[in-house]
């Protein structure tokens, strides 16, 4: 393994970490609020340490395979650690547990707060509405960061990755195939970005227009194009009564949950691009089945026939689907069915190549094509039978790469809810956390519903939850092969 090589990489992205913490200290200026000097140490803390690192480790470039499982995934802790800092320096969130829980949530997008309970946190006396705007912004922020992907961001703006930025973007970008746009990665990078921001700055600009503060504004296009799902209320999006606002978050977390690549084809002039891709027809009819079927399970439940009954099934549904976990409603006050029907929509997630979590509708789609196709080799075994998605025909790689992602998947659901049940959490909490955690969706069912938080969750699940949300976001395997003895030899 080349260390400088990797300690140059992750001094670089704790300087840029440290470099974006002057945002939200602008923003607490701006406001005249207590929580700018936390946020300077933040910054210090981040350029003190990377800096240096940088500097003597700067003339190493060369990269493997192997280095690129290791820079991954160490640097989404690198940046998570980083991002506490604020939390934990502003004295927001005194406990460095509960400070790292929050960064972890927020960058790696699952939303899962601990914010909220004035028991254990009794300075904070009306929830999220008490903390500072700047430390608001930066929850949000790391959302955005970690949306995107914090490799493609720096691939995008730093040429010192060269052709090793390959290994890494295929390491972070989510799906069981990373699409490159174009031949060369940078350029992919900085395309992904440049419509991510594009997206982000038209949402922000529709939810001024409808009425939405602009703070607010901005803070929730930095959680929705993420599908990370901060709010800055504690009643989530249910806290604004414009029917407009939701829909215009609906459209923005459907969009999020599309693979970029089709934007991209869509924004060159390629518009039936998106009603060509088999993905893309799955997303849509599993959103619009699951709305209908919550729709009309609500609506005979209490005999309301109403719009705001259909607004919230089509919220909800898309909201835990993507795993962007905002909340229009208390779900948990729903039929049963309904409930079940959101609780299998945290396992599905999005189209791979989205900013979504879960374990993609692409994966959903092969093994039950696989299921399918082994059924028929039963009755012929000597046939050879391809799987398709679409026109794709999926390779032996892509099939084996599937099954063990969903085997390992499996696996940390059940070792989490085992961990949490012995912490004497109920049934119904603990499935729902380890869903929750491993999909990157955040809120749950049972003790830690929509209306709820993770305060009082144990220290052993909070950390458990946050190895969980790293899994996910970085689908598995990349942090999985660290643990392998075959990488450490």
């Amino acid at each position: 393994m080349n260390i400088k090589t990797i300690l140059n990489i992750l001094a670089a992205m704790l300087v840029i970490t440290g470099l974006t913490m002057l945002l939200p200290a602008i923003i607490a200026w701006s406001y005249d609020e207590p929580d700018l000097y936390g946020h300077i140490k933040s910054f210090l803390i981040c350029l003190v340490i990377g800096l240096p690192i940088w500097l003597i480790t700067r003339k190493s470039k060369s990269l493997n395979s192997k280095d690129g499982f290791a820079i991954v995934t160490f640097a989404w802790i690198t940046v998570a650690l980083a991002g506490s800092l604020p939390f934990y320096l502003t004295e927001v969130i005194p406990n460095f547990t509960d400070a790292w829980f929050e960064s972890m949530s927020g960058v790696t997008t699952t939303g899962a707060t601990i914010v909220g309970n004035a028991t254990t946190l009794p300075h904070l006396i009306n929830g999220i509405e008490s903390m500072p705007h700047g430390v608001l912004f930066w929850r949000s922020f790391l959302q955005w960061i970690g949306g995107m992907g914090i490799i493609v961001f720096t691939i995008a703006i730093l040429p010192l990755l060269g052709v090793g930025g390959v290994q890494l973007f295929k390491a972070e970008v989510p799906g069981p195939v990373a699409d490159k746009i174009k031949p060369r990665v940078k350029e992919t990078a900085k395309i992904l970005w440049m419509v991510y921001i594009g997206f982000t700055f038209l949402q922000f600009s529709l939810l001024c227009f409808v009425g939405m503060p602009w703070f607010d504004s901005i803070c929730h296009a930095f959680t929705t194009m993420p599908t990370g799902g901060f709010s800055t209320q504690n009643a989530s999006i249910a806290a604004y009564s414009n029917p407009l606002i939701h829909y215009i978050i609906i459209f923005f977390m459907f969009v999020a949950g599309v693979n970029f690549t089709l934007h991209f084809r869509a924004i060159t002039g390629n518009y039936k691009s998106y009603f060509k891709d088999y993905e893309f027809k799955v997303y849509f009819l599993i959103l619009f089945c699951v709305t209908m079927f919550i729709f009309l399970n609500i609506s005979f439940s209490n005999s309301d026939w109403t719009h705001n009954n259909f607004l919230i099934s089509l919220f909800q549904s898309l909201a835990l689907m993507t795993g962007t976990g905002y909340a229009n409603a208390d779900y948990e006050l729903w039929p049963f069915f309904s409930q079940l029907l959101l609780f299998f929509m945290m396992f599905f997630g999005a189209m791979g190549g989205s900013t979504s979590g879960g374990m993609k509708i692409a994966r959903v789609i092969l093994l039950i094509k696989y299921a399918a196709t082994e059924t028929r080799r039963m009755l012929h075994s000597r046939a050879i039978i391809p799987i398709r998605i679409g026109d794709r025909t999926i390779g032996d790689d892509v099939i084996r790469n599937t099954l063990g992602f969903f085997l390992i998947y499996l696996s940390f659901f059940v070792l989490t809810s085992l961990i949490l049940t012995a912490l004497n959490y109920d049934f119904t909490s603990s499935l729902s956390v380890a869903a929750s955690a491993i999909g990157n969706v955040g809120p749950a069912f049972g003790a830690f519903g929509p209306t709820d938080n993770y305060a009082l969750l144990h220290p052993i699940g909070k950390w458990m939850m946050t190895f969980c949300m790293l899994l996910g976001r970085l689908e598995i395997f990349t942090v999985m092969v660290l643990f392998s003895r075959t990488f450490w030899r």
